[in-house]
């Protein structure tokens, strides 16, 4: 496995240890600003909604932005205009959207001259797939295999891609703070920070066609993740692994990039099948 820092005492030093390398094996300092870059854009999965199922498709990417975590809660959504043009909606469907999830605990509508629709301060509860619930007519374990099967065939090829991009400085620099914020992230938002970074890995490839394709994998897998707890020497293994993924992408190596992926997503695999088997 990739280890960008060299041994083991700079791996459980990641706050103070430089970003790995650059394409030609030297050391290669990221970028820094008086300002930490923006990871990944609020507006991401904000794409035109078809009009056959506009209202509809309007819930999902608002869902979709908030329980990713691209809208922390808390943090505002886009003006109604603005939203609205984004989504290619009327402002009539935009407001029945927002309306439904205000209702069901998601968003919040405050008043005045900050006001606006925030994202609510407390999400509701997962609601997870548990073992044995016969929601799929194939079963809860064809289910997760067919997850896991789709995972691994495009996570993989994403971080294939990522690593034989010519990335920008500035998307290098998000990289290593997606991972940094991964890893410091505490229990409650682990996993909004882990899926920030596996879209952020798809964004930077620059193929828009990609992203509801990853963002529908990780809704996907984070709704089978509710089911089972957190396990403190998992998050540690993956945050070793994400460090692999991410230096890999930034050193270049697609293979590096591709392995470190898969054996990442086969860790998730192996626990996903023992409670769920």
């Amino acid at each position: 496995m990739l280890d960008p820092a060299g041994d083991e005492a700079a791996m459980a030093a990641d706050a103070a240890a430089p970003a790995p390398g650059s394409r030609d094996g030297t050391a290669a300092p990221l970028p820094t600003s008086a300002e930490p870059a923006e990871v990944l854009s609020a507006g991401l999965l904000f794409t035109p909604a078809r009009p056959a199922n506009a209202f509809e498709e309007t819930v999902q990417r608002l869902l979709q932005s908030i329980r990713l975590g691209l809208i922390a809660p808390g943090e505002r959504l886009p003006p109604e205009r603005e939203l609205a043009g984004m989504l290619e909606v009327s402002r009539d469907t935009l407001r029945e959207a927002i309306g439904s999830l205000a209702e069901a605990g998601w968003v919040v509508a405050r008043r005045g001259r900050y006001g606006g629709t925030f994202v609510s301060d407390e999400l509701p509860a997962a609601t997870p797939i548990a073992a044995g619930e016969d929601r799929d007519p194939l079963g809860p374990a064809a289910r997760v295999e067919d997850t896991l099967a789709l995972r691994a065939v495009i996570e993989v090829g994403v971080a294939r891609r990522a690593a034989e991009s010519e990335l920008a400085a500035g998307d290098r620099e998000r990289l290593w703070q997606a991972y940094e914020e991964c890893r410091t992230a505490d229990g409650a938002q682990y996993r909004m920070a882990d899926s920030r970074l596996h879209l952020l890995i798809a964004e930077v490839i620059g193929a828009p066609s990609l992203i509801p394709l990853v963002a529908d994998v990780r809704m996907r897998v984070n709704e089978l993740l509710d089911g089972i707890p957190l396990l403190a020497p998992n998050i540690a293994h993956s945050n070793e692994q994400h460090r692999a993924i991410v230096g890999a992408i930034l050193r270049g190596s697609p293979d590096d990039a591709a392995g470190a992926m898969a054996e990442h997503i086969e860790g998730t695999e192996a626990l996903l099948r023992g409670f769920y088997a």
